[in-house]
């Protein structure tokens, strides 16, 4: 399935001027060639829901920079920010009995399906257009899982999910990029302790 192709698709089919969108972010990274795509076409709000970053530390580092970064980079219509609660217990109740799984198995898929219900909730809370997420933008993320996890929850919280592969027209390329012209903190690992240990 070419879930940027759908995207496109979708954008096309907009018959309203500057949607607003839902755009969880896990960090400013992967903000950056996304917000510089949709940012001509959507009224963004970034959701900053990650309690998969169970480092603290790592967790304000990482907010604080996708801060500075959009009130630097130009856009169109101002981006917003939300910042999602910051309980790593959350994260640790699904990821329990699966410490021991390899990157990129079921802990990795409950952990997409967390943060996008959260932000299918409140785009369906707070009445936005449509909600998706960065983190199709990295390689080491399996697009599929998280287009089929934004389907599902589209049906059960009735808001439209906004479909994505955002690695697609060298989107991960132009991240790296304009991490170098912002000068953004790029993290060496996803977020919580297991990939940290699996990185290592």
């Amino acid at each position: 399935m070419n879930y940027d192709l759908l995207m496109q698709k979708q954008i096309q089919n907009i018959n309203k001027s500057a949607p607003t969108l839902l755009l969880h972010a896990c960090c400013a990274p992967c903000s950056s060639s996304v917000l510089e795509r949709l940012s001509d076409i959507f009224k963004i709000t970034i959701l900053f829901y990650n309690p998969n970053i169970t480092d603290e530390k790592e967790y304000n580092k990482r907010l604080e920079e996708i801060k500075r970064f959009i009130t630097e980079i130009k856009t169109k219509y101002k981006v917003s920010l939300i910042e999602g609660r910051y309980l790593p217990d959350e994260y640790f109740k699904i990821a329990k009995g699966l410490e021991e799984e390899k990157e990129r198995g079921k802990r990795c898929y409950l952990c997409y399906k967390l943060r996008l219900e959260e932000t299918a909730k409140i785009a369906k809370e707070k009445n936005f257009d449509f909600f998706t997420t960065t983190l199709s933008l990295s390689p080491h993320k399996n697009a599929k899982w998280i287009n089929e996890i934004g389907e599902n929850l589209e049906k059960e919280y009735n808001t439209t999910f906004l479909y994505s592969d955002f690695k697609k027209k060298e989107g991960y390329k132009r991240s790296i990029e304009l991490s170098k012209k912002y000068n953004l903190y790029r993290q060496d690992y996803c977020g919580c302790i297991y990939s940290k240990r699996n990185d290592k």
